[in-house]
């Protein structure tokens, strides 16, 4: 039976004590368990015990673990010491390894802690069998072979002329050789990588000159190609009687691989904090700046002697500012969208050239205001331009990539447009249609850097989030734009430099079948009042703001308008009133929710129509209100358009 492993354990708290106990016991670990509190315990435990591993907590009331480990390394520097805490940052971890800690475990990794301790004391049994080595050399050379041929350390003995004359199986195994004679055989340069071979030679230089180079690190090729990193010890001995140098190699590569990865996941911690604090600086602004134009321009209506053009005028900056604080939030809800992979597509019959022409057009009078010039460029003829896709994204995606251009341009010319690619050929030779579109959006403006090119395209990252020119946006438009295009199996990549402008190009398939299509088209209000009859409405809003606009939006169409702030009301109106044809119920309201009225409601009347309205506008919430009885769903702000498209689907006559 293996011998007990004796663990002193500096922790103040008796619960996380009893826990790894606990584990040790779970674990079958044959161990004895010495607790300590304190400074002076502590101490009084490594005298008075034969202790074979600590384990220390990291922050102690009136003692550090960093005190601790101090104190061990200076008085007991081979006992290993692993850090066992709950508030131990990467930086502290590094810091502590680099200082001679050998191992940390968070107490929320728990499942860590029995193969640290194991891998601790068994480093320690080796760093023991290695000084016992060194121990025996001054005995006899008869003991001294003997132990290096057991050490579990790499072991080489090199003549006074650099001849190896004795490798242990320790050492041949770190190298992967078979034996002494493989390993002579084999010459230095295929043993080394090349940065080390370089080390190795300026070291044995430097040996020539005199100078002791007694202890390095050095990374060694195995024979199946895989890189060790090896800590080098290099010693007089006497060997035969003739003076020799024991070389003795310690396999350092999973203790290089651990403060590698911990360094590595303090520098991703950085850049992740610092990505965080510069989105949420710019998303800060983005919505104070449209509120501020909302809520200032809102309070300036308010002034006595306003011309009407003054007010138009305040009027059309609220609107601007709305429209840009929707834009914010509807890629933002894209973006969750996209990334549960609920962003459904519909591919329909588009002519490309309409909407190049359309954007175009949209766009001239805010060029022409920047002294830019515009150009648009349609690859095929009118005929040849529709293609199946999803319209409404590939507008969303030039729109984008246009507007992305205007904003980082001020002066010179902004193209865009696209051309055909991949032309097939068929079985008689003739040429047939082109594979896909390629388009592109090119400017002269400020370009981006190299080395940002690529993550532009991820979520809230724009070309520079350390620039003080303060653009809109949120960076989210370009990783939308990415995600768009893929879904409709095409690609994106830019060309840019610095200072001298950026073309975006992308692909889509060039898909020419046609398809029928339904296109709605609700019709002017005074159309839809002649289609449907008058309403008997319940508008249940708890934002008087928001209930007052739907009335207004509904009078025309209804003969009775009730409203109610709470989801409680609304069921007792309906119960009151079965003869309601509509209820525009909100989700989100006190005392009763619009989920939970819209299930009561239909355990009276399973024919009123019930259309959801929310402000939440997340991934999920039309499903839901579906699933509970409401017929249909609109998400805030209401678009005059869509609730009188939901009149017609309902009510038409």
């Amino acid at each position: 039976m293996e011998s007990a492993i004796r663990i002193l354990h500096l922790e103040d708290n008796l619960s996380d004590s009893q826990l790894v106990r606990s584990a040790l016991k779970r674990a079958n670990v044959n161990f004895e368990y010495f607790l300590a509190d304190n400074e002076k315990d502590f101490i009084s435990a490594l005298e008075n015990q034969k202790i074979d591993l600590i384990l220390s907590d990291y922050h102690l009331p009136d003692y550090s673990g960093s005190e601790a480990l101090l104190f061990a390394k200076n008085n007991y520097q081979h006992l290993p010491f692993v850090f066992l805490s709950g508030t131990m940052g990467e930086e502290v971890a590094i810091e502590s390894l680099l200082n001679g800690a050998t191992d940390y475990v968070l107490k929320n990794r728990m499942g860590r802690l029995v193969s640290a301790i194991h891998r601790a004391f068994n480093e320690a049994q080796a760093q023991k069998a290695r000084f016992k080595a060194e121990e025996d050399l001054h005995q006899s050379e008869e003991n001294f072979r003997h132990s290096i041929s057991e050490s579990p350390l790499g072991i080489r003995i090199v003549s006074d002329e650099g001849k190896t004359i004795y490798a242990n199986k320790a050492f041949l195994d770190i190298y992967e050789f078979g034996s002494l004679e493989e390993f002579i055989g084999t010459p230095d340069k295929n043993r080394y990588t090349p940065e080390s071979y370089i080390h190795h030679q300026e070291i044995k230089e430097k040996r020539k000159k005199g100078q002791d180079v007694s202890d390095y690190e050095i990374s060694i090729l195995r024979k199946d190609g895989g890189i060790r990193h090896v800590m080098v010890s290099r010693k007089e001995v006497l060997w035969n009687g003739i003076k020799h140098y024991q070389f003795i190699n310690q396999d350092i590569t999973e203790h290089k691989r651990l403060t590698t990865d911990l360094i590595e996941a303090k520098e991703k911690a950085e850049e992740s904090e610092r990505l965080k604090s510069a989105f949420l600086a710019n998303m800060s602004h983005e919505i104070r700046t449209p509120m501020n134009g909302i809520l200032g321009f809102a309070g300036l209506l308010k002034e006595p002697n306003l011309t009407g053009e003054e007010q138009q005028q305040y009027i059309s900056i609220i609107e601007k500012s709305g429209a840009r604080m929707l834009n914010i939030i509807n890629d933002i809800v894209d973006i969750s969208k996209i990334e549960a992979g609920l962003m459904d597509i519909h591919i329909k019959e588009s002519n490309v050239n309409e909407q190049i022409e359309y954007i175009y057009t949209f766009f001239k009078p805010e060029v022409d205001s920047k002294g830019i010039e515009l150009i648009f460029k349609n690859g095929l003829p009118s005929k040849e331009a529709c293609i199946k896709t999803d319209r409404e994204k590939l507008f969303a995606i030039l729109t984008n990539l246009v507007k992305n251009a205007i904003k980082f341009s001020f002066g010179g010319t902004i193209e865009f447009g696209y051309v055909s690619t991949g032309s097939t050929t068929g079985s008689s030779g003739a040429v047939s249609e082109p594979v896909e579109l390629q388009f592109f959006v090119k400017d002269n403006g400020i370009g981006i850097p190299k080395d940002r090119q690529e993550a532009i395209f991820e979520r809230f990252v724009q070309a520079d989030i350390g620039d003080k020119r303060a653009f809109q946006g949120a960076g989210l438009g370009l990783s939308i734009t990415k995600a768009y295009i893929e879904m409709l199996g095409g690609k994106i990549w830019v060309e840019s430099e610095e200072g001298k402008g950026s073309v975006f190009y992308f692909t889509l398939p060039y898909n020419v079948e046609p398809e029928k299509t339904v296109i709605k088209n609700t019709g002017s209000d005074v159309e839809v009042l002649n289609q449907i009859k008058p309403l008997k409405i319940l508008i249940a809003e708890d934002d008087e703001g928001s209930a007052m606009l739907i009335a207004m939006n509904v009078k025309k169409f209804s003969k009775v308008v009730l409203t109610t702030r709470t989801g409680d009301e609304a069921v007792e109106i309906c119960r009151s009133n079965p003869d309601i044809d509509l209820v525009l119920m909100d989700i989100k309201m006190p005392v009763l929710d619009g989920y939970e009225a819209t299930r009561l409601i239909r355990q009276f009347n399973k024919d009123v129509v019930i259309i959801a309205q929310t402000a939440y506008a997340l991934i999920g919430d039309r499903e839901k209100a579906i699933e509970v009885g409401c017929n249909d769903y609109i998400s805030k702000p209401i678009k005059k358009d869509h609730l009188l498209e939901l009149l017609q689907r309902y009510f038409k006559n």
